[in-house]
């Protein structure tokens, strides 16, 4: 089932998400709804409180990129960034903040320690375009949206598109959510 959006200003983009236990047949449903919404937007990452799930869930696929065709899509439960290296800039956009981009600094390399669908535990380093969309997707568990991380000046050139957005005056190619009531930990 393709799920709405949520976009800024939405409270539940700006709450920490809380942690799954464990996987049940609802957490497999909303996996792959997750899935569906994701790529029904054209998109390459989405956190469970981008469509008003308050969770520590997240769904990635990388593959429709030209160099990336062989990654294979990824579920991530429960992610905590154990170390970092590297710097770089890149231009961001996000599913919640349609049609605004903005440079954002985040590291380069993350090792990262997750629990897949299955619930089991990993280890794992990434670089390149899978960290950067793994920090993007994480920050979404946080409350922290990219638009938070951009420098001071580039933010105040985007403020009336964001404010068009809070306000609910932004179309997008894909469904939003409007007025969405945020669901709580399973």
């Amino acid at each position: 089932m393709i799920l709405p959006i949520n976009t800024y200003s939405d409270p539940v983009l700006s709450m920490k998400a809380k942690p799954l236990k464990g996987i049940d047949p609802s957490v497999e449903e909303l996996i792959g709804n997750m899935f569906e919404s994701m790529r029904n937007a054209s998109g390459i990452g989405l956190a469970a409180p981008q469509i008003g799930s308050s969770l520590r869930l997240l769904v990635i696929d990388i593959s429709c990129m030209d160099n990336y065709k062989g990654a294979e899509p990824m579920v991530v439960i429960n992610p905590r960034i154990l170390s970092i290296k590297g710097r770089n800039a890149m231009d961001e956009g996000c599913l919640s903040v349609p049609g605004v981009m903005g440079e954002v600094l985040r590291p380069s390399a993350i090792n990262l320690h997750y629990r897949d669908e299955h619930f089991e535990e990993h280890t794992v380093e990434f670089n390149g375009m899978m960290a950067r969309v793994l920090q993007h997707e994480i920050d979404h568990l946080d409350g922290t949206l990219f638009v938070d991380r951009m420098d001071k000046r580039d933010r105040r050139k985007v403020q009336q598109e964001l404010e068009a957005i809070a306000e609910g005056r932004v179309t997008a190619e894909y469904p939003l959510a409007r007025n969405a009531v945020v669901q709580e930990a399973r």
